[in-house]
């Protein structure tokens, strides 16, 4: 297995995963040892605080949306056309409409969506309504599913996250934010009164969980980087002592791409008199819950140690036509929620009653047609790209921040907003990022980085106008001075 990617001395870049990995990262010790040496390895450093720092200098007050009202596509009625017409129509808004998800998806850098995949072999199967419906473990009375599949590639992950096969349950959801729904009520219905603590860089369908279950809800600080802040996350813990905790931790956040140290969370627990049966922990690996695996040193996310449950989006790193995710958990625990349904000849355990099908066959041919070793080539091509656009951005005199374990390039937010729009950016209050996927290549992050620094020179062109414009409204002489 190959070491890290050659880059130069400033851009340290973490290295892949092999068979060498440090077992100590991959093992939680029992109670009765210590957890003093389980320290991060990814905590903030002088140099990580001072990247950030120019982003904290400055607060914007509220969220800042741009309401972009989608219009409608009104509806053909065939009696009313010609069919001529009718037909001509028809194929002309599809080819239309094709030609604009081209474009966008050749300016797509903000979203932390895999656009490379290729699924042309499973074409035939689209005319097939393929529903995996109930519990994907137990066959229902409807005999038109995918559920072989979705068992394959639920071992693909419990073999990832290091649990055996018959202690874990699971199933392909329709998204990430399904996994997260679906994690946090197994921590709830496991602890009716348990607190459920998330850091304010969360993603917002784990706060839109603790809304819909009704959850006493801590929204914990964080570290300048986006990590928790576990000594505040110990304050909050302490302040509700008498009761179980239900902790989301974040396999890297939403915007800044940041990992919570799930080692580090753990030992807060167990200093502050939190037994294994008085918490409940849901990792949020969205994006990098499928890439950490694969980095050497980075803090494991692994059954072995005392979670209860993992999801991950399928549509972002793997690739798909449709969002897609997986979440696993321990059987003991899903058994608090699940219940026979005698019209589904099967068992209900899930968010969804009826679910799709066809996501189970792509992630099964992507995993099955890349590997292990394809995945991890694939994460090691992202970290590197990361690295090299963030050397860009830096060359050129734009601030960047960017996470040791992340592939998540933050900067300054363009101020025009053509360009965001253009680019597909995501943005929160003065920053915005990219999210280097196995879609971008080197090609692209120059293209973008070009366009980027004429945007720039358009806004200081037009604010260096504006000041003249200015001067000579103050001064109609202004022109005439020598």
């Amino acid at each position: 297995m190959s070491e890290a990617v050659a880059l130069a001395s400033s851009l340290p870049l973490p290295a892949p995963a092999g068979d060498e990995a440090d077992e100590s990262l991959r093992r939680f010790p029992s109670k009765r040892q210590s957890l003093k040496s389980h320290t991060s390895k990814h905590l903030t450093t002088q140099t990580s605080t001072d990247n950030v720092a120019p982003y904290q200098a400055l607060p914007v007050q509220g969220p800042l949306i741009s309401l972009n009202y989608t219009p409608a596509l009104a509806v053909l009625e065939p009696d009313n056309l010609r069919k001529e017409e009718y037909e001509a129509r028809t194929t002309q808004v599809l080819l239309d409409y094709k030609a604009k998800l081209l474009e966008r998806t050749q300016h797509h850098m903000g979203y932390p969506y895999n656009l490379d995949f290729e699924y042309g072999a499973l074409e035939g199967l689209q005319k097939f309504s393929i529903n995996n419906l109930g519990d994907p473990f137990i066959e229902s009375n409807y005999g038109v599913h995918s559920r072989e599949f979705e068992i394959g590639v639920l071992q693909w992950f419990a073999k990832l996250w290091e649990i055996d096969s018959e202690d874990f349950w699971g199933y392909i959801t329709n998204c990430g934010t399904e996994g997260n729904l679906h994690g946090i009520l197994v921590g709830r219905e496991n602890h009716p009164d348990g607190v459920l603590y998330a850091s304010k860089e969360t993603h917002y369908s784990v706060f839109k969980a603790g809304k819909m279950y009704r959850m006493q809800t801590e929204a914990v600080n964080t570290l300048p980087t986006g990590e928790i802040d576990y000594e505040h996350f110990r304050q909050r813990l302490c302040a509700n002592n008498d009761k179980p905790a239900i902790i989301n931790v974040n396999i890297g956040t939403t915007v800044k791409g940041a990992v919570d140290d799930l080692d580090r969370v753990l030992e807060v627990l167990t200093e502050e008199g939190f037994d294994e049966d008085r918490f409940y922990i849901h990792c949020d690996g969205a994006l990098f819950g499928l890439m950490i695996p694969f980095v050497k040193k980075a803090p494991m996310v692994t059954f072995k140690k005392p979670i209860g449950s993992v999801s991950v989006s399928g549509h972002k790193f793997v690739g798909a036509p449709v969002p897609c995710g997986v979440v696993i958990t321990r059987k003991e625990y899903v058994e608090a929620l699940s219940s026979d349904v005698e019209y589904l000849n099967s068992r209900d355990a899930t968010i969804m009653g009826s679910r799709n099908g066809h996501a189970p066959l792509y992630l099964w041919y992507t995993l099955t047609k890349k590997g292990y070793e394809g995945m991890r080539k694939d994460v090691e091509k992202c970290l590197r790209n990361a690295h090299l656009l963030k050397a860009m951005l830096e060359k050129v005199g734009i601030k960047t921040m960017l996470n040791e374990l992340s592939s998540t390039v933050v900067f300054e937010r363009p101020q025009e907003e053509t360009f965001v729009k253009k680019w597909q950016l995501a943005c929160q209050g003065d920053i915005a990022h990219v999210v280097v996927m196995p879609n971008i290549t080197l090609e692209k992050l120059e293209t973008f980085v070009q366009d980027l620094i004429q945007s720039r020179a358009r806004v200081s062109v037009a604010a260096m106008k504006q000041i003249a414009a200015d001067a000579r409204a103050a001064d109609p002489e202004a022109d005439a001075y020598t």
